[in-house]
């Protein structure tokens, strides 16, 4: 599976910096938000023309990660 970068992208000339799907100005926040509530990845790419397969998937991984770093380096102390 590719890496997340390769599908990923921060430009600061796109949406403020935020991280979006290459190619797009869809922020990767929407992409998870979509996934969190239940929209298909179907649903997705049908809302959002200019998204692929490749995109969600590098959102996911995305957030794969950073929930790994999250649990080496907690982000709230105890």
């Amino acid at each position: 599976m590719p890496a997340w970068q390769e599908f990923l992208i921060r430009d600061p000339e796109v949406c403020g910096g935020e991280l979006c799907a290459k190619g797009t100005r869809i922020p990767v926040t929407v992409i998870l938000d979509s996934i969190a509530e239940g929209t298909t990845r179907e649903q997705i790419l049908i809302s959002y023309p200019s998204l692929r397969l490749e995109h969600l998937d590098a959102a996911l991984l995305y957030a794969a990660e950073l929930a790994r770093e999250e649990s080496m380096i907690p982000l709230h102390q105890p």
